[in-house]
């Protein structure tokens, strides 16, 4: 079991600051250019290849693909994907990011954003996708980029504070609707979008409430990016339907636990 005192993570008093008042913060050099190599590596096998646990979210040639080549839960397909996924420095620097005291995880993806007739993803918060009580807070994800990656390829733009509007509406990324509109006066002038450029090997922490957006891919790579969402120990099943929690055995009301969604960190 990991401990804060076994665990370095590049996490400092101003990463914290920043994350708690923001609702997002940048974090460069998350992992080593060998680590960086071996992970490009294990993420290309498990996106290229079929597994029997691992979801794709959409085929090649349709609406979603062209907004994400996304594949949900490579971890438990892949060995080595299993290693970064579950990876201590990860997990311990969202729980510090976030003051709890465990944190586990809920699911991984690999994020491919292909080249040529790539769509942006529009703005949206990602609670409202998870079957998880509105009394949770504290869920978030950790976006780390394999690629170079600014506005030309996909990188990723946040409304600093949006985190603090609430819960508010699922939105559908191929036919998607302006979050701003379910914001109470619009989008004030305080919170215009921060776009955050980034070098490969280095992310991003964003909370499940803050409204985040990615750039289309106008390149003629694919934009690779693994993200894995963590949650608060505690955190409790809504019963709602959804593609990591079904037959997972979970009740309606209780905690989030098992084999499936392992503690990966906890306060020594």
């Amino acid at each position: 079991m990991t401990t804060q005192t076994q665990v370095q993570t590049p996490i400092t008093q101003a990463h914290i600051d920043f994350y708690r008042e923001n609702g997002f913060v940048q974090v460069d050099n998350m992992i080593s250019p060998e680590e960086l190599a071996e992970l490009r590596e294990y993420l290309e096998e498990a996106m290229q290849n079929d597994g029997d646990r691992a979801v794709n979210t959409d085929k090649k040639g349709g609406l979603y693909y062209r907004v994400l080549n996304q594949k949900v839960n490579v971890w438990r397909d892949h060995a080595g994907m299993g290693r970064y996924t579950a990876h201590p420095r990860f997990a311990e620097s969202a729980r510090l990011l976030a003051g709890v005291s465990g944190m586990r995880l809920f699911h991984d993806h690999g994020l491919w954003k292909m080249p040529g007739d790539s769509k942006e993803t529009p703005w949206h918060q990602d609670t409202p996708y998870w079957p998880v009580n509105e009394k949770n807070p504290g869920m978030m994800s950790i976006w780390l980029t394999l690629d170079d990656v600014d506005e030309r390829n996909g990188c990723m733009a946040f409304v600093p504070k949006s985190n603090r509007l609430g819960k508010l509406k699922g939105i559908d990324l191929t036919d998607p609707q302006n979050i701003f509109d379910y914001v109470e006066g619009g989008q004030a002038d305080a919170q215009k979008p921060v776009v955050v450029p980034l070098k490969a090997g280095s992310c991003t922490f964003h909370d499940g409430l803050t409204f985040h957006y990615a750039h289309a891919n106008s390149t003629d790579r694919p934009r690779r990016v693994l993200a894995i969402i963590f949650m608060p120990d505690g955190v409790t099943y809504s019963g709602d339907a959804h593609v990591i929690t079904d037959g997972a055995g979970l009740e309606k009301g209780q905690p989030i636990a098992g084999p499936r969604f392992p503690l990966l960190a906890r306060e020594g």
